[in-house]
């Protein structure tokens, strides 16, 4: 199984988005695959479901710190380029998708219990999610 099929699947298990694609590229860089679960838990729903940043995207992002994150405070040009992935990566899945923010994706503001219910019924989660993990792993699998 590819990482992208990791992600995907990680998703269908149950686990949120930003779990889903952070763990299957984690332990490429010796993080284990629960540690990673762990560390991406609060991502999910656009932040603990407020809708901001699509899960799917901050676990990416995290993916891209953990390959070419700086350490010395002090490495302007680390930082940069990872700043420069992170800007390309945004640029390839808002061309897949328009957004990044998770309220705009779904279309509704999954915060609302009433209105994650239905998006659930709907089978909102079953159907765009998947593609969501899908398009950021493929998009890390071009920048990694």
């Amino acid at each position: 199984m590819d990482h992208v099929e990791k992600a995907v699947s990680q998703f269908k298990k149950g686990h949120s988005c930003s779990q889903a694609v952070f763990s299957a590229y984690a332990p490429l860089f010796g993080v284990s695959e629960n540690t990673a679960l762990k560390i991406a838990c609060s991502f999910g729903g656009g932040m603990a479901r407020m809708g901001e940043t699509c899960g799917a995207v901050t676990g990416a992002f995290m993916v891209l710190g953990l390959k070419y994150g700086r350490v010395d405070p002090q490495d302007e040009q680390t930082k940069e380029k990872t700043y420069e992935l992170v800007n390309l990566f945004v640029n390839r899945f808002k061309s897949r998708n328009t957004f990044v923010t998770c309220r705009d994706l779904l279309g509704c503001d999954i915060g609302d219990p009433e209105v994650r219910e239905t998006a659930e019924k709907n089978g909102l989660f079953d159907t765009l999610c998947p593609k969501l993990v899908q398009d950021a792993a493929e998009i890390l699998e071009e920048l990694l």
